[in-house]
């Protein structure tokens, strides 16, 4: 059976997105999570290029990797340097990883405008920046950069640069679709071509593939050169990297032993693909895509009724593989596209007993409708939605009551800073409440004040959290008369939580969405008891 590695370049291809940064401990965070991932090569980056890579490729040999070899990047020799006095090959050895990737060009149009050389001399410091760095690793890989493009314009030249590479000992010739242009239709043929070559040549040697986005077919090719006998496939978590990305590790892991049938160290721990996913999200300081297949918080989510009812009766209706599989969850939506099954099926979730027939099903899917019309959104606010069945039940306790409440927002002169105040008044237990709070911004002293209100009353409120808020104007033509969507995420020692509040007043909006978390966390901890 055929043995296929994973290359990842999400510490190097990965940090030239847009928006994607990662301080030299979080590439150690990556380098860790994508061994346990069960990933065979981790690329680290280029020594010497930036003081993060110098600082990762010292630090890493101090941490013991149970499986991935770690990989220094750069390009082949300057054509005025010997290889021995090359500032870039020595770099490259001094990182003292197992394995080196140099890349070389393969298109003579980036030989004669970007490296103002001579065809001849550009196959010369292939073979010989190879042949040089190979005593010093266990393995080295050379990136056919732009093979692709070479081949379609100049075939003799680019399989020339092939030749050399394999003459200077490279253990896999990775072949790079550099611009990103080439479609899944051209791959084939440029592969069963190289190989032909190849062997004619006598030359058995790895071949990989190493797609970018641009045409949107990056996992497309990849599979399609695994396909075709390439043994690694190089890419990225999540599929980041400069302009539209790199081939995505996340879609290509899973297809690969999913759908083909390949067995490799990851595909052995693809339970971890979508927890690995997220925590390179999170260290980036980026917003998980929620619609990215298999990981994707919306990959496995179904949100009409038709869909919700037949997915309930055999997940293969509407899921091309278990969720699970991936390390994903199937979500069950409610929206105003949402029926009977989906309300049934929360209910089941939030441990409510209520049957098909019932008439408050039907109240609770009307209520739904209106709401959503007006501009909620369940589908973040979980939390807010099962307050709203057991209000419908007629089970929800009311926890407080609100007499009113004022907020003052004001500018120091002084220190050039805005200062906010809110008073508030509740009833409790038949208790009249009067507190106030400062805060930085209306809504976080809002938030104090209630808190201050009700603590006395309800303690466990001081294990609760805020740790998200987000605000979205809705209709925003209407300008500063629109309204807006708030939604708050809160968490305790043991959960997470989402509650929403609507209104063209921001603050109503917050009010109604802090209401709701407080609420939940006291409906939550009673239930518990």
């Amino acid at each position: 059976m055929t043995s296929y590695t994973i290359y990842d370049t999400t510490l190097r291809d990965g940090t030239q997105a847009e928006n994607f940064n990662l301080t030299m401990e979080d590439k150690i965070k990556v380098t860790l999570k994508l061994d346990a991932l069960g990933v065979d090569y981790i690329e680290g980056g280029w020594p010497g290029a930036n003081p993060i890579s110098t600082a990762y490729f010292k630090e890493i040999q101090n941490h013991t990797l149970h499986h991935a070899k770690v990989a220094a990047f750069g390009s082949t020799r300057l054509f005025k340097n010997s290889v021995e006095d090359d500032v870039n090959l020595n770099a490259l050895i001094d990182a003292n990883t197992p394995v080196i990737t140099i890349f070389g060009k393969t298109w003579d149009i980036h030989v004669y405008d970007a490296l103002h050389i001579e065809l001849e001399d550009n196959l010369l410091i292939i073979e010989d920046s190879l042949r040089y760095l190979k005593p010093h690793v266990e393995k080295l890989f050379y990136d056919a950069e732009h093979f692709f493009d070479g081949f379609k314009y100049n075939q003799q030249y680019a399989l020339a640069t092939i030749d050399r590479a394999v003459a200077g000992g490279a253990d896999a010739l990775v072949l790079c679709d550099t611009n990103g242009g080439t479609l899944p239709t051209e791959i084939p043929a440029i592969i069963r071509t190289l190989q032909d070559h190849l062997k004619k040549q006598g030359h058995t040697v790895e071949l990989g593939v190493h797609a970018h986005n641009d045409t949107e077919t990056a996992v497309a090719n990849s599979l399609i050169a695994l396909e075709m006998g390439a043994t690694q496939v190089q890419g990225t978590i999540n599929g980041y990297g400069e302009r539209c990305g790199n081939a995505n590790l996340t879609s290509i892991i899973p297809a690969l032993t999913l759908k083909m049938g390949h067995s490799f160290e990851a595909a052995n721990r693809l339970d971890k693909l979508s927890e690995t996913s997220r925590y390179i999200n999170e260290l980036a300081n980026l917003s998980h895509n929620r619609y990215q297949p298999y990981v994707g918080n919306s990959a496995f989510a179904h949100k009409g009724g038709i869909h919700v009812s037949a997915v309930q009766k055999n997940p293969l209706t509407y899921e091309h593989i278990d969720p699970e599989k991936v390390g994903n969850v199937r979500r069950i939506l409610i929206s105003d596209q949402a029926g009977r099954s989906n309300v049934l099926h929360k209910a089941k979730k939030f441990g409510i007993d209520l049957e098909s027939n019932d008439p408050v099903v039907s109240t609770i899917l009307k209520d739904l409708k209106t709401l959503e019309q007006q501009g909620f959104m369940f589908e973040g606010a979980e939390a807010s939605f099962e307050l709203l069945m057991r209000r419908a039940l007629g089970t929800q306790r009311r926890y407080f009551d609100l007499k009113g409440f004022r907020v003052i927002n004001q500018k120091n002169s002084e220190t050039d800073t805005m200062v906010a105040e809110a008073t508030i008044r509740l009833e409790v237990a038949g208790e009249m409440v009067h507190t106030a709070s400062l805060g930085d911004g209306p809504v976080n002293a809002l938030d104090a004040a209630l808190r201050k209100a009700l603590t006395r009353f309800y303690p466990n409120l001081e294990e609760m959290t805020l740790n998200d808020y987000r605000v979205r104007v809705l209709l925003s033509e209407h300008g500063t008369g629109a309204r807006v969507r708030v939604l708050i995420e809160s968490c305790d020692h043991d959960s997470t939580w989402g509650t929403v509040g609507v209104s063209t007043d921001i603050l109503e909006a917050s009010w109604q969405a802090l209401v709701d978390s407080i609420n939940y966390k006291l409906m939550k901890d009673e239930n518990k008891s």
